[in-house]
């Protein structure tokens, strides 16, 4: 090995480490610091936002002296639910596997029961539509309609709830620091827990005027946050 190449290797070895990272990206990898008192907070705000759709479940039933016979009446009715369904629906319809067993009475009057579900997401438009057929066929029964926001709607209700928070989180930290004779309070860390709560409305099929979507449960979202403050 030449001189040159040794001096440049010492050289290298003398020369200081220096961080080739950010000061933010340094802070986050630190961790915030308090010289002061700590304060963390932990707060939750919810609200509703406008129903844009609606997910429904519909059981399906068919009896019948043998399990053949059940299932062939619950094909049929199947087939005609789906009929009246289709235009109706955003999207696909899901239908699991039926079911059958034997219904409770002596073993001469034994009956077979066959059953299954359907479910889908139906607009606004079509809220009080799709009751009324699935009300006139028979072994159809409306387990639940769930009431679901539009993708924006959701967006700026947890948007909302986030500036909520902070105003909360905001004004109790500065009522602390006050009680405690400090001026200044700064916000260090937040970490946000958000939930979307479809809220399901059962209900039977029955005859009725009119079914109103404005009268279904609204959609519900919460927002948690944790907060800390530096006060000093």
């Amino acid at each position: 090995m030449n001189s040159s190449v040794l001096s440049l290797a010492s050289a290298l070895l003398l020369c200081p480490v220096i961080s080739l990272l950010p000061n933010s990206a340094k802070a986050q990898i630190q961790g915030p610091s308090c010289r002061g008192t700590l304060l963390q907070l932990t707060l939750r705000e919810s609200g509703e936002s406008r129903t844009e759709s609606f997910r429904f479940n519909l059981r399906l039933e068919a009896e019948a002296s043998s399990s053949a016979a059940a299932l062939e009446q619950l094909s049929g009715r199947l087939l005609r639910l789906r009929k009246e369904l289709e235009p109706l629906v955003i999207g696909r319809l899901v239908t699991p596997a039926p079911r059958t067993y034997a219904t409770p009475g002596s073993q001469q009057l034994k009956g077979y029961r066959a059953s299954t579900s359907i479910s889908g997401t139906v607009g606004r438009s079509n809220y009080d539509t799709l009751i009324e057929r699935a009300g006139r066929l028979p072994g159809v029964r409306l387990q639940g309609m769930t009431s679901l926001p539009s993708a924006e709607g959701q967006d700026r209700l947890q948007d909302q709830l986030l500036e909520k928070a902070l105003q909360r989180g905001r004004r109790q930290a500065e009522r602390t620091a006050s009680a405690l004779g400090l001026r200044r309070v700064a916000l260090l860390r937040i970490d946000q827990r958000s939930h979307s709560t479809a809220r399901p409305s059962p209900m039977a099929v029955r005859a009725a005027p009119r079914f109103r979507p404005e009268e279904a449960p609204l959609p519900k979202a919460s927002l948690s946050l944790a907060l800390d403050y530096c006060l000093n």
